[in-house]
């Protein structure tokens, strides 16, 4: 094992042990998978994190979320998701209104034309889905998202 990665990162030496090896494996592929996604997104001229926004929005459409809920969904967390979402109102994909309940709160929408492209866009990202299912088997991907929610869940140690 490690022999792919050793080539890919150009290492000749072996790896401290199996935990260092699986660690930068996953660095590794998480990056590659990534990579495929942003290149469907840039498509669109949208970031990786601005689809991450409208998916989150277009799941709670019509009533939208604050910023503060769609900040706790995100996949990777945005140190300046106010500038991020700013982009996608001058767009006019996503929307702001003052809630109802607590005029203090923001909501966020998802507006008409974030729906149409998000739609336009949803086959490109489909395609890697296929491209990454192509490369791991159905028991495989079962194991992976097992070991990845060991790794991120409130498992253990909770860190």
């Amino acid at each position: 094992m490690g022999h792919v990665l050793r080539y890919r990162i150009k290492q000749s030496s072996p790896f401290e042990d199996q935990a260092q090896e699986a660690m930068l494996n996953l660095f590794v592929a998480s990056a590659h998978v990534r990579r495929r996604v942003e290149s469907a997104c840039e498509e669109f001229d949208l970031q990786f994190s601005h689809h991450n926004v409208l998916r989150i929005l277009r799941g709670a459409h019509p009533e939208g979320h604050p910023r503060c809920e769609i900040a706790e969904r995100m996949l990777d967390s945005s140190p300046d998701l106010t500038r991020l979402i700013d982009k996608l109102v001058d767009r006019g994909l996503v929307e702001r209104s003052r809630s109802q309940e607590d005029r203090r709160m923001t909501i966020h929408t998802i507006t008409d034309d974030g729906i149409a492209l998000l739609n336009e866009l949803d086959p490109k990202i489909r395609e890697v889905q296929k491209w990454f299912d192509k490369r791991v088997s159905d028991r495989d991907l079962a194991h992976l998202s097992r070991i990845c929610e060991g790794i991120y869940g409130e498992y253990g140690d909770g860190e």
